[in-house]
C-alpha cells in the first residue's frame, strides 16, 4: 500500500486458512465465575436438559425473567454442570450490538490469537461468524439480551450449533424452540441460600428472622445473595437487624452490597438500568410502576388504571413493563402482579436515582390513592358491590401500611373511611377500627375537627366500636359528634337524629336500658315528625326501640313494634333487604322470649335460608342467624341439632371473622353451653376457658362478656365436681360486677344470687342464707316484688331454710312464693310447677300428707300439659306422689 495512511501488514500463515479448517483448541470455554452456592432450580434445569437432548441443527433456548431472578446464574450452572455434550462453550454479554460484536471478536481471537494483531474488531467478529457457520457442537450463551434485533444476524448465520439466551424480555421469544420463565426461589430454597451464605463466616450464628427476611425480599435470588453477603461480612448483624435496615434506611440498603460486591450487581442498580431503557421508550411506564408500588403485589385490578391517561398510552406502557418482566398480567382475571421487592424499591425515594426522586414517589402515592378512590363502589351494604370491594380492600390495606400517616390527604381519609364501613359490615372489626382511626386523624388534620366529613368519620368509628361490643369506647365519640351537630345543624336535623339514635344504641350496649329506651322513644317521635313514618331512618328508630324493649324483657311492647316495622320494611325496602331480614330475625327472638322457642324456630329457619341466599353463608348476619337458630334448638331441647349448628357456625367464624371478633366468643359460648347440656362438660370447659382468657385480654375483668364467660366456666367446673374453683369464680364475678355497676344493679343482684346458690350446693348454709336474704330484699326494692328474678330469689331462699332444717319457715316462704308465682307467671309456668313440687315436699316433711298430695297432683297435671308425661320433672313429681301415697297407706301420718 502507498500514501500517508498506508500501513504495511504481514499476515501470518494461519490467516490464509479458512475458518472451516480451524479446529477449536482445548480451554476455549469462557464461562464466568459461578457462585459457590447454587440452590433449587431443578425443574428449570430439567427443561433445558430435555430441550438439548433433541437432535438436530441449530437450537435456540431462552431463559427470561425479572432482573436479579438468577437467569445468568442458571445458564452458567447448567452449562458447567449438565451433560449437554457441547464444546466449546462461549459466553457473550449480549446487552448491546457492541457487546455481541466484541464477544464474537473474542471468540475469533481465542481460535486464532495471531489474527488479533492484524484484523479489526469488525473483521474478527465476521471471522467468528464464519467459524460458527462451518462447525457444529458448540454452545453460545448470549447473556442479558435487551433487543432481539441485536442477535438476529448471529442466529441466522450460524445454523450448526446451540444457543442459550438470557433476557429480561418476556414477550419476544415465542418463536424459539424452548422458553423457560424463571421465577423467584421457593421459600425453603431462599432460606437455605441465605443461611448458608450467612454461616460461611460464622457457623452457628443467630439467624433469628431469616424466614421473615426472605419473605420481605420476595425470595429474589440476587436480593437474598446481597443480604447473605452483608450478613457474612457483618457477623454481629442478624436477619432481624437487616430487616430493620430495610425498614428505616431502604434506599441505602437496596443500593449497597457487601465489600467486594460489584456495584452494578445490587438490586437498585440492576433495576435502574432496566428503567433507563424502559423510560427512554415510554416515559409513562416508570410512572405506572411507581403507582403500582403502593398496592398489594398480587391481583391488582387493571381497572384501577382506567382514566389515568386517555388514549392507548397506558396499554403501551403496561406492555413494555410486561415485556421486561417488571409486571405480570393475568388476562383471565384482568389483574396485574408486581414483585414485592420491585414495589419496595419503586416507592423508596432516592434523590440520586432519577426514577425515584422524592417528588416522583410522592406523586405516585397521590395518584395511587386517587385511583382507589375513583374505583370504590358507592355503597358497602349492597351484596352486588361486594366482589368489587373484596378486590380493592387488599390494596387499600397495602396503601395504608406503606404510606406514612402524616402524608394522608383528604382523599386518603375518604378511602379509609369507606373501606372501614365495608370491613365493619363484613365482620372485620379490628381492621375497620384501624382504618377509621387513621381516617379520623387525617380528616381532623386536613379538614378540622368539626367539618362534615370529619363528623361522619367520627360517627363511623364510634359505630365500629359499638359493633365490636365496645360501647364504652363508642359513647364519647357519639357525644362529641352530637354536641357539634346539634349546635351547628340543630337538634332535629337528620344527621343529629341519626347520631342520637346511635348513642341510644351505645347506651343499650352498656346495659343502660332505661336511658336507651328514653332516647330511642324521643328519636322515633322526632323522626316521625321530621322525616315521615315511611322514611328508612324512621323504620330504623322503630326497630331500635323494639330491640331495647326486647332486652328489657318487655315483650308486649317489643313485638307490636317489630311487627309494624317488618310490614313497613317489606313494603318500603323489599323482603330481601338486609334491614328487613334483621327485623324478621328480631321478631323471632321476641316471640321466643315471650312464648318459648316453638313459634320462633320456623321464622329463624326461614331467615337463615334467606340470609344465606342474599348475603352469603359467611356474612356476619348469616352467622348470627345460624347461632340464634342453634340457641333456639338448645332451648327447645334438641341439643344434638344445636351442637351441630354451633360447630358449623364457629367453623365459619374462625375462617372469616377477625381473631378477636366478639361473634366468635358468642358462638363459642353457645357451643360450650350446648356441650354442657349434653353432658359433655369436659368439651365445654376449654371453650369457656378460652373465652374468659380472650375477654380478660380484650374487655377487661368487669365487662359483661367477661362476666358471662366466667359464669359459664364456674357452672361447668361445678358440674365436674371442682367446687372450690367454681365458688372462687362466682366470688370474683360478684366483686367485678359490684365494682362496675354498684351493688344494686340487676347484674350485681344476679351474681350475688349465683354465689348464694353455689354456697347452698356446697351445703354452706351459713353463707348461703344471708346472701339469699340480702338478694331477696334488694331485688324487692330494685326490681319489685313480682319480678321473675325476685320470685326466683324467694324460691331459693325457702329452699335454703328447708335444707337447714327450718321446715316451718320454709313452708311459710314457699307458700308466699307460690301465691306470687301463680299470680305473676301463671299456674302452668315451669317455675310455678317446680315451686309447687317443692312446697309439697316441705308439707311431706311436716307430716301434712294431704296438702302434699293435693299440690303434687296439681303439679303433675300442669307438667303433663306444659312439658310431657315422660319429662324428668313429671316423672319425679309422680314418683314423689307414689311415695307419699304409700306413706298414707302405711299409716305414717304425722311422722316428719
Amino acid at each position: 500500500m502507498t500514501g500517508d495512511n498506508a500501513r504495511a501488514v504481514t499476515l501470518p500463515a494461519e490467516a490464509f486458512r479458512s475458518p472451516a479448517q480451524v479446529a477449536a483448541p482445548p480451554g476455549l470455554d469462557n464461562l464466568p465465575l459461578r457462585p459457590a452456592l447454587f440452590v433449587g432450580r431443578t425443574s428449570e434445569l430439567q427443561q433445558l436438559d430435555a430441550a438439548m437432548a433433541t437432535p438436530g441443527g441449530v437450537f435456540v433456548q431462552a431463559v427470561h425473567g425479572l432482573g436479579g431472578v438468577g437467569k445468568s446464574t442458571l445458564a452458567a450452572h447448567w452449562a458447567a454442570t449438565r451433560p449437554h455434550g457441547c464444546a466449546p462453550i462461549r459466553w457473550i454479554n449480549a446487552d448491546s450490538p457492541t457487546g455481541v460484536q466484541e464477544g464474537l471478536a473474542a471468540l475469533a481471537t481465542a481460535l486464532q490469537p495471531a489474527l488479533a494483531q492484524v484484523l479489526s474488531v469488525e473483521e474478527l467478529a465476521d471471522r467468528a461468524l464464519q467459524w460458527l457457520a462451518t462447525h457444529t457442537g458448540w454452545l453460545l450463551i448470549l447473556d442479558n439480551v435487551n433487543d432481539p434485533a441485536d442477535i438476529t444476524p448471529l442466529l441466522a448465520r450460524a445454523p450448526g450449533g446451540r444457543f442459550l439466551i438470557t433476557s429480561r424480555l418476556a414477550t419476544t421469544w415465542h418463536h424459539l424452540t424452548t422458553v423457560v420463565r424463571l421465577d423467584v426461589l421457593g421459600r425453603a430454597e431462599a432460606l437455605d441460600l441465605l443461611s448458608r451464605l450467612a454461616a460461611s463466616t460464622a457457623p452457628g450464628r443467630d439467624m433469628n428472622g431469616a424466614a421473615d427476611l426472605c419473605a420481605e425480599l420476595g425470595h429474589l435470588p440476587l436480593a437474598v445473595e446481597q443480604a447473605g453477603a452483608y450478613l457474612a461480612q457483618n457477623q454481629f448483624t442478624t436477619p432481624r437487624t437487616y430487616l430493620d435496615l430495610l425498614t428505616h434506611n431502604p434506599a441505602t440498603t437496596y443500593d449497597q452490597g457487601a465489600v467486594g460486591t460489584t456495584p452494578e450487581r445490587t438490586i437498585a442498580r440492576i433495576w435502574r438500568t432496566t428503567l433507563d431503557r424502559i423510560s427512554a421508550d415510554q416515559p409513562l411506564a416508570a410512572d405506572l410502576l411507581r403507582l403500582l408500588a403502593w398496592y398489594a403485589p398480587d391481583q391488582i385490578p387493571a381497572t384501577l388504571l382506567d382514566g389515568l391517561v386517555d388514549g392507548p398510552t397506558p396499554q403501551a406502557a403496561l406492555g413494555l413493563l410486561t415485556a421486561y418482566s417488571m409486571i405480570t398480567p393475568d388476562p383471565a382475571t384482568h389483574t396485574l402482579a408486581v414483585h414485592r421487592l420491585v414495589q419496595a424499591l419503586a416507592r423508596t425515594p432516592d434523590p440520586d436515582d432519577p426514577h425515584r426522586t422524592p417528588r416522583l414517589v410522592d406523586q405516585a402515592r397521590s395518584h395511587a390513592t386517587s385511583c382507589l378512590h375513583a374505583a370504590l363502589p358507592p355503597t358497602w351494604d349492597n351484596p352486588a358491590t361486594w366482589p368489587t370491594w373484596h378486590a380493592l380492600v387488599p390494596h387499600i390495606d397495602a396503601l395504608a401500611a406503606r404510606a406514612f400517616a402524616e402524608t394522608d390527604t383528604t382523599t386518603t381519609a375518604a378511602v379509609l373511611n369507606r373501606a372501614g364501613r365495608f370491613l365493619e359490615y363484613q365482620g372485620q372489626i379490628s381492621r375497620a377500627i384501624s382504618h377509621l382511626r387513621r381516617a379520623l386523624a387525617a380528616a381532623e388534620r386536613t379538614l378540622g375537627p368539626d367539618a362534615p366529613d370529619t363528623l361522619a368519620t367520627r360517627g363511623n368509628l364510634a359505630h365500629a366500636h359499638f359493633a365490636a361490643g365496645d360501647s364504652q369506647g363508642a359513647i364519647p365519640l357519639y357525644k362529641q359528634n352530637l354536641s357539634q351537630l346539634e349546635r351547628v345543624l340543630g337538634p332535629e336535623h337528620p344527621e343529629s337524629l341519626t347520631c342520637r339514635s346511635d348513642l341510644a344504641n351505645a347506651y343499650w350496649g352498656m346495659a343502660d336500658l332505661e336511658r336507651a329506651i328514653a332516647w330511642h322513644e324521643r328519636t322515633l317521635t322526632d323522626r316521625m315528625r321530621v322525616l315521615g313514618p315511611d322514611h328508612p331512618d324512621t323504620l330504623g328508630s322503630r326497630h331500635n326501640l323494639a330491640t331495647a324493649y326486647l332486652h328489657a324483657w318487655e315483650y308486649e311492647k317489643a313485638i307490636p313494634l317489630y311487627e309494624r316495622t317488618l310490614t313497613d320494611r317489606m313494603r318500603v325496602l323489599g323482603p330481601d333487604h338486609p334491614h328487613t331480614l334483621t327485623t324478621r330475625y328480631c321478631i323471632a327472638r321476641a316471640y321466643w322470649g315471650a312464648e318459648g322457642p316453638v313459634r320462633a324456630i320456623p321464622l329463624l329457619e326461614q331467615t337463615l335460608t334467606d340470609r344465606v341466599r342474599v348475603l352469603g353463608p359467611d356474612h356476619p348476619d348469616t352467622l348470627g342467624s345460624r347461632s340464634g337458630l342453634a340457641e333456639a334448638y338448645h332451648d327447645a331441647g334438641d341439643v344434638g341439632r344445636s351442637i351441630a349448628l354451633f360447630e358449623q357456625v364457629l367453623a365459619h367464624a374462625e375462617r372469616v371473622l377477625d381473631p378477636d371478633h366478639v361473634g366468635k366468643r358468642i358462638y363459642r359460648h353457645g357451643l360450650a353451653q350446648a356441650y354442657h347440656t349434653a353432658g359433655n362438660v369436659e368439651q365445654a370447659i376449654p371453650l369457656y376457658e378460652r373465652n374468659l382468657t380472650d375477654d380478660l385480654r380484650i374487655r377487661g375483668p368487669d365487662h359483661p362478656d367477661t362476666l358471662d364467660s366466667r359464669l359459664g366456666l364456674a357452672q361447668a367446673c361445678w358440674a365436674t365436681g371442682d367446687h372450690e374453683r367454681s365458688v372462687s369464680l362466682y366470688e370474683e364475678n360478684l366483686t367485678c360486677t359490684e365494682r362496675q355497676w354498684g351493688s344494686d344493679h340487676p347484674e350485681s343482684l344476679t351474681c350475688r344470687y349465683d354465689l348464694a346458690n353455689a354456697y347452698w350446693a356446697m351445703r354452706d348454709l351459713e353463707r348461703a342464707i344471708p346472701l339469699y336474704e340480702q338478694t331477696f330484699t334488694d331485688r324487692v326494692r330494685v326490681l319489685g316484688p313480682d319480678h321473675p328474678d325476685t320470685l326466683a330469689s324467694a324460691h331459693n331462699r325457702a329452699r335454703a331454710y328447708w335444707a337447714r332444717g327450718d321446715v316451718v319457715q320454709a313452708v311459710r316462704l314457699y307458700e308466699q312464693t307460690l301465691t306470687a308465682m301463680e299470680r305473676v307467671l301463671g299456674p302452668d309456668d315451669l317455675t310455678t310447677l317446680v315451686t309447687q313440687h317443692n312446697l309439697a315436699l316441705a308439707y311431706e316433711s311436716t307430716g301434712d300428707f294431704g296438702q302434699a298430695i293435693s299440690l303434687l297432683e296439681q303439679a303433675i297435671a300442669g307438667m303433663e300439659r306444659t312439658l310431657d308425661p315422660d319429662h324428668a320433672h313429671t316423672l319425679n313429681s309422680r314418683n314423689v306422689l307414689t311415695r307419699v301415697l304409700a306413706k298414707c297407706d302405711s299409716g305414717e301420718f304425722g311422722q316428719p
